[in-house]
């Protein structure tokens, strides 16, 4: 069985550091697509990062590039997501989820499996 188990979110003041832990079972992480998304209240979901399952490359939401780092343990099927300089627009809940492709904007297509999320709130 698939599934997805995210952790690491938390109250932080704007500039501070968080990072994301996405635990998975049931399938092998290298094998497939996998990246975060995050969903604020009130809007829509969007692509945070993720790793392309052919080649590793990876891509980001312009918003978060240079300040957030997506990396991933094969040994430990676990995936990270480092978060810098955190502002407060980056207030959302962060999912962790498996799919079919990683665009060029930090976006996975066809996802077919995602974890009950983490909150991450960034306020003084």
């Amino acid at each position: 069985q698939v599934q997805l188990v995210e952790s690491g979110g938390g109250l932080v003041q704007p500039g501070g550091s968080l990072r994301l832990s996405c635990v998975a079972s049931g399938f092998t992480l290298d094998n497939y697509a996998i990246g975060w998304f995050r969903q604020a209240p009130g809007k829509k979901r969007e692509g945070v990062s993720c790793f392309r399952s052919s080649d590793d490359s990876l891509d980001y939401l312009d918003s978060v590039k240079g300040r957030f780092a997506i990396s991933r343990d094969n040994a430990k099927n676990t995936m990270y997501l480092q978060m810098n300089s955190l502002k407060p627009e980056d207030t959302a809940v962060y999912y962790c989820a498996k799919g079919g492709y990683c665009s060029g904007s930090g976006s996975l297509g066809e996802m077919d499996a995602w974890g009950k999320g983490t909150l991450v709130t960034v306020s003084s």
